[in-house]
């Protein structure tokens, strides 16, 4: 038996399983974007190829798969449980510019069209909305990352309720929303942003007031997952990114400060990729055991198993 290739450091180490999740033979990954776990420790893997959300149980082991109407479009995808225990899928679709809520089975609930604002979009100025996430209340948030770079705020029936945001780098303004979560470590909840451009979070109060920045041992964040405490971050420029329950540096992992800058990525020749070393991470999550899962944006999907050792 092969020796378990490690990763981390003191508090946070773990056993490296590459290519996690054994695809049927007529299932092929376009580009892994989001990946979300259930409460039984299912992995949903949303990709842009065909049966565009593919599921699996904790092992690897391929359960069903469904999404059809994603292929081309799939990008931002979170999971929320609702007061009563039920669990929903949420979807932010780049081609068709829509926000869509399903069950965990792919059953359809609710559909959010682009917000009528003609003050904002127009025939060229284009609504591309990249990630939504869901408040205790029901409350909906779209980021349109990239679009016009603001956030769309609704309620859980999809009524408009208001917008905040709009290209820039000072305080309220966005260059690129990419990825957008609520935190609920604190005593009111918040609401997380990955300002991908301006390679920072920024945070907010649930009506859209600007409370501060994180802005440090951030490279080009896209999406969030709390677990605990802590909070993980995937940043595009080829590492993962652990933040403490002060938004401080716990670590990094398979950090590859080469990758991002080899010409063609993030599709890079297969010789290239190392199994602790990623290139292009994009969506990310956390199991009840603190194993991480990770999806890459690649053109054929990469998806890693980061199992906590402790």
């Amino acid at each position: 038996m092969s020796e378990q290739l490690i990763i981390g450091n003191a508090s946070h180490l773990y056993a490296v399983q590459e290519g996690w999740g054994q695809l049927p033979a007529d299932i092929q990954y376009g580009y892994t974007h989001g990946i979300v776990v259930d409460d039984e420790d299912r992995v949903y893997v949303h990709h842009t190829g065909k049966e565009s959300v593919v599921v699996f149980d904790k092992n690897g082991t391929f359960l069903t798969s469904w999404g059809s109407e994603f292929e081309g479009g799939a990008h931002g995808f979170y999971l929320h449980r609702d007061p009563d225990g039920q669990q929903y899928l949420y979807f932010a679709d780049t081609k068709r510019s829509m926000i869509v809520k399903t069950t965990l089975s792919g059953e359809v609930l609710l559909r959010i069209t682009p917000p009528d604002r003609p003050d904002l979009y127009d025939a060229e100025r284009k609504y591309v909305p990249t990630d939504v996430c869901v408040a205790p209340n029901g409350d909906i948030y779209v980021s349109d990352g990239y679009g016009q770079s603001y956030v769309h705020h609704y309620n859980a029936e999809g009524t408009y309720i208001r917008s905040w945001g709009g290209k820039g780098s000072e305080p309220g303004k966005l260059n690129s929303p990419h990825g957008i979560s609520i935190n609920l470590r604190g005593e009111q909840p918040e609401i997380y942003i990955a300002d991908r451009s301006n390679n920072r979070i920024q945070v907010f109060t649930l009506e859209g007031e600007h409370l501060r920045f994180v802005e440090h041992n951030l490279d080009l964040p896209c999406s969030f997952y709390f677990f605990g405490d802590e909070v993980y971050l995937p940043d595009l420029h080829s590492r993962v990114t652990i933040l403490d329950a002060n938004d401080r540096l716990i670590t990094h992992l398979g950090e590859d400060q080469q990758a991002y800058k080899q010409q063609g990525w993030p599709n890079l020749p297969k010789s290239y990729y190392r199994p602790d070393r990623f290139s292009s991470p994009h969506g990310i999550c956390v199991d009840s055991e603190g194993n991480v899962y990770l999806a890459e944006w690649i053109s054929d999907g990469r998806v890693t198993k980061l199992v906590r050792q402790r």
